[in-house]
């Protein structure tokens, strides 16, 4: 069976970026503060705050402050995250290259799948867009 999986620097970063709310006023957050929460190494974290702060998810600091958040959570969406990690270049669905166009099913099949395949997509980055980080961290304050 074909699975499509996504990166897991999408996760990561999720857990990044709540994290920061989370101890931001408890604890200077740094990235072996985040490694240690998320268990990975501090260059895999290091790597993800950039690609978040580059996006203006959160803001970087030296010293006693460390990292906060840029946006509050509830102004940030899954599908922000999903974006500024680079979990998929372009399409979610990559084609097979070169379909045999002398075959009846080679020949059509991009016409027989491409809207379907691009429909998922759009549904997948529209319920994204609909959860916020607020959701997330929500389940997470029990």
């Amino acid at each position: 069976m074909f699975k499509i999986q996504i990166s897991s620097r999408f996760t990561i970063a999720i857990h990044i970026i709540v994290c920061i709310d989370y101890f931001h006023e408890q604890f200077t957050i740094t990235s072996d503060f985040l490694a240690a929460s998320v268990k990975v190494n501090p260059v895999i974290i290091r790597r993800i705050i950039l690609q978040l702060k580059s996006v203006g998810m959160i803001n970087i600091t030296r010293g006693r402050s460390g990292m906060t958040l840029a946006k509050p959570l509830d102004k940030i969406t899954l599908y922000d995250v999903y974006s500024a990690v680079d979990c998929v270049n372009g399409s979610l669905f990559h084609f097979h290259e070169n379909p045999n166009p002398d075959c009846p099913v080679g020949k059509n099949i991009h016409n027989a799948l491409d809207e379907s395949l691009a429909e998922i997509q759009r549904t997948f980055e529209d319920k994204l867009r609909s959860i916020t980080l607020r959701d997330v961290a929500e389940k997470i304050k029990l």
